[in-house]
């Protein structure tokens, strides 16, 4: 018997329509919702996390943008997204930097019990957070197929965007 998995990648406020918005990041969003409403088999969540010394730490002096602070709006799932989470009590990780060993860890002990037919990525940004996911969930379960959706999913710009799938496609990573 095996699993299939859907990882939505900090589809938070911040990065919608806050802080970090971007036109593709809002234009994604009703497909994607409608993607995971549909999905058989086990979503989970990441949410980007930072507190309020956020400027004081190594991603802050990088990109010194306030977002996705605990707490907050901006660091609330979509609504739709977050009445789906409810719902189907979804597993929330939450994570203070691009990727979530964490997550990885999970998926690892999850294939251990039963073996993973399948993992998929969506979300934002695809050139940060998606594609960091995506290597390290890679790199943890070589063996196992690890997809991303383009069409669900955003990056910075659509150059960046470009550049993340191409990326990923030469790490075996599937293009969905």
């Amino acid at each position: 018997m095996s699993s299939r998995y859907l990882i939505v990648i900090d589809m938070q406020n911040d990065f919608v329509d806050g802080a970090l918005g971007t036109p593709e990041a809002q234009a994604i969003a009703p497909a994607l919702v409608e993607a995971v409403s549909s999905f058989d088999g086990e979503i989970i969540f990441t949410l980007d996390t930072h507190g309020e010394n956020y400027l004081d730490t190594q991603e802050g002096k990088h990109l010194p943008v306030p977002h996705c602070i605990k707490g907050t709006q901006g660091w609330e799932l979509i609504p739709a997204l977050a009445e789906l989470q409810r719902e189907r009590q979804a597993r929330v990780f939450e994570k203070p930097t691009f990727g979530s060993t964490e997550l990885a860890h999970y998926l690892v002990a999850c294939n251990g019990e039963e073996p993973i037919e399948s993992i998929e990525l969506v979300g934002v940004c695809t050139d940060i957070c998606v594609v960091s996911n995506a290597l390290l969930i890679k790199a943890a379960l070589p063996e196992v197929a690890v997809k991303v959706d383009p069409a669900l999913c955003a990056g910075v710009t659509p150059e960046a965007h470009e550049a993340a799938l191409a990326t990923m496609a030469s790490c075996q990573i599937e293009m969905a």
